[in-house]
Order: C-alpha cells, then sequence, then structure tokens
C-alpha cells in the first residue's frame, strides 16, 4: 500500500478510494482489464491516447495498492500481462458505475 493510500485512511474511506483510483487512465485501465488479462501493448491500445510512461506508472501504482497482478513469463521475448485482484474487480464496477453516470450527465439536457 501506498503511502498516500495510508495518509488517506486517516481521513476516511471515501479518500482511501479516491488515492487508489484517483490517477491519470486508472480507472480506465481497471475497465479494460475487467475482462480478462492483457499484455502491456494490448492494454495501451485498448485504453487509446495514454503514453506508455503514464500506463507504466499507473500500473505500478495500482500493483502497489493490490488492484492489479503483474506477471512476467519465463519466455525469450520476455511476456508480462496484466489482470485483475479481486479488490481490482470490485473497483471495476465502480468503474462500470462512473462510466455510466458520465453518460447519463453528458447526455443531460441543457
Amino acid at each position: 500500500m501506498r503511502d498516500a493510500v495510508r495518509r488517506a485512511l486517516e481521513v476516511c474511506p471515501i479518500e482511501v478510494g479516491v488515492a487508489v483510483a484517483g490517477g491519470d487512465w486508472k480507472l480506465t485501465t481497471v475497465s479494460k482489464l475487467a475482462p480478462g488479462p492483457l499484455r502491456f501493448g494490448e492494454l495501451q491500445r485498448a485504453i487509446g491516447p495514454v503514453s506508455a510512461k503514464t500506463l507504466t506508472r499507473q500500473l505500478r501504482a495500482l500493483e502497489e495498492d493490490g488492484v492489479v497482478i503483474r506477471t512476467v513469463y519465463a519466455e525469450v521475448p520476455p511476456r508480462v500481462t496484466y489482470e485483475l485482484t479481486e479488490a481490482g474487480m470490485a473497483l471495476a464496477d465502480i468503474a462500470d458505475q462512473l462510466g455510466s453516470w458520465g453518460e447519463k450527465y453528458v447526455a443531460r439536457p441543457g
């Protein structure tokens, strides 16, 4: 668990959620991993306009927070996949709900 999450715990559980899920592309990353494991390039293409540097940084944070599992296969060339943990799957449900809310928000009149 990252220090930012530990500090958020001192405030309230909502802040813990924001500390884990907040950040560029994190919820989109979680959403794209919900169907199953993906390699880095597949994930980057699924997300869209995210730089490799940003995606790497966010995946590392999600891994440290126990949301994503990174698996390295002993092959040549090396193969790495990313998949959600149980906590990540629960967060994916929340990301889907937020996405539904966003669609309704954008479609509302006025």
